[in-house]
């Protein structure tokens, strides 16, 4: 469970203090230079950018560092992350996006909610946060797919640093930054009732980016596993579990045995959720193994059926030797489950790759 939570305490922590750096930046600019607005969006843009960059560089390796639940969505897109994942990040990156603004108001001794009287509801406010958003993941998209994964960082910092100055509308490009913006009265807030719009206006910004980053970069072929054992009650199904919930919708995942059991090894069961991976929840049963399972599959990786799984040429056949957990109790399972867990988080490397 603190495994499953990490991602989402990340997220949280890094909306907030995002919103801390918008905030707080804005509400000193303002103090600092009363009379240059000019100078109170450069003091903004500054802070936020540096902020940014310092938090994706923090939270990156921890929850991707997305802090926004367009780029979210961008990833459901892709199918790197479930549904639920896609939902939970919404929530939290939201909350903390809140809390952050709170925080900010009191830092600068304001009331804790101190709603925005500061309109931003003209057109052009709206087609700059489509603008905003669009551009936002065409720099993510355009360095992950390039392989600079490495340059997101500094390159989404400097676009939106750039984007305060060259949009009407300072490039919120954020739903949970919106909402959380209308929590102050500040430079850098906006008036509760022009904030649904601009929501309306990123998720339009999203609708287009997907089909503009598709084209200019095509997305890879979803890779199909199937893992094949000879009752499909154990070795197998371990192995699809840990690759649907490590690789979340980026890749395919199937289990088969040549001679299916009636059900799953109970201990295989109560081993798994000690992972936090209930297989009875995931629906997981024995299957016989039918030859278009293995045509359909990218990999077809075997463990202890020899000679029964059928060949078919262009598939990446692989044998891992491993125990058999028939007849075993937990004690002599949990190796074997850990072996196969490595195995498998070696295998999404190569995927990724």
């Amino acid at each position: 469970m603190k495994t499953k939570s990490r991602p989402l305490v990340a997220e949280f922590l890094g909306s907030m203090f995002l919103i801390i750096a918008v905030i707080g930046s804005g509400i000193m600019a303002t103090r600092m230079s009363p009379n240059d607005v000019g100078l109170q969006l450069l003091e903004n843009a500054a802070a936020t950018t540096g902020a940014l960059i310092a938090l994706i560089l923090v939270f990156g390796s921890v929850s991707g560092a997305h802090f926004n639940p367009v780029v979210t969505a961008f990833a459901w897109f892709e199918r790197k992350i479930e549904t639920s994942t896609l939902i939970s990040y919404a929530v939290v990156q939201t909350a903390g996006a809140c809390t952050g603004a709170i925080v900010a108001n009191l830092m600068f001794e304001l009331d804790a909610i101190n709603l925005s009287t500061k309109d931003r509801s003209s057109g052009a406010h709206w087609l700059a946060e489509v603008v905003a958003t669009l551009g936002l993941l065409l720099v993510i998209h355009g360095c992950s797919r390039a392989g600079k994964a490495d340059a997101i960082p500094y390159a989404v910092g400097v676009w939106i640093g750039g984007a305060y100055w060259f949009t009407s509308s300072t490039s919120f490009a954020n739903p949970a930054v919106t909402v959380a913006r209308m929590l102050s009265d500040s430079f850098a807030g906006i008036k509760p009732e022009a904030a649904p719009m601009f929501i309306v206006m990123q998720l339009l910004g999203l609708a287009i980016a997907i089909p503009v980053i598709n084209f200019l970069w095509p997305p890879r072929h979803t890779p199909e596993v199937l893992f094949v054992c000879i009752h499909n009650a154990g070795r197998s199904q371990m192995a699809a579990a840990f690759l649907r919930t490590l690789g979340g919708r980026r890749v395919r995942v199937r289990s088969a045995g040549t001679a299916p059991a009636a059900t799953i090894n109970p201990v295989v069961v109560e081993v798994m959720r000690e992972k936090g991976i209930d297989l009875h929840k995931m629906g997981a049963e024995p299957k016989r193994l039918e030859d278009a399972a293995v045509q359909s599959s990218d990999y077809v990786i075997t463990m202890g059926c020899g000679d029964e799984c059928p060949f078919y040429p262009g598939k990446e056949y692989r044998d891992w030797v491993l125990a058999d957990p028939a007849g075993q109790g937990a004690e002599s399972v949990r190796p074997i489950r850990d072996q196969i867990e490595v195995r498998v988080r070696e295998l999404l490397a190569e995927l990724d790759s």
